[in-house]
């Protein structure tokens, strides 16, 4: 029997508000969806629950949308 393997499943959809929002035509991330995914990803975003642990000291003058 074969085995799956994990690298090909597709994660499920995004749901806007809950897991982005539109601001001013960009498409922000939320807390929600940052947990979710469950780390950083050093892009300063508005929402990030992990208090910009990857964020270079360059990046981090304003959280970004991200």
């Amino acid at each position: 029997m074969p085995t799956e393997k994990k690298d090909n499943i597709t994660p499920p959809p995004l749901v806007e508000g809950v897991d982005f929002y539109w601001d001013n035509g960009r498409f922000v991330f939320t807390e929600h969806y940052h947990k979710k995914r469950g780390y950083c990803c050093g892009n300063g975003c508005r929402h990030c629950p992990f208090d910009y642990e990857k964020v270079s000291s360059a990046n981090n003058i304003l959280p970004k949308e991200c």
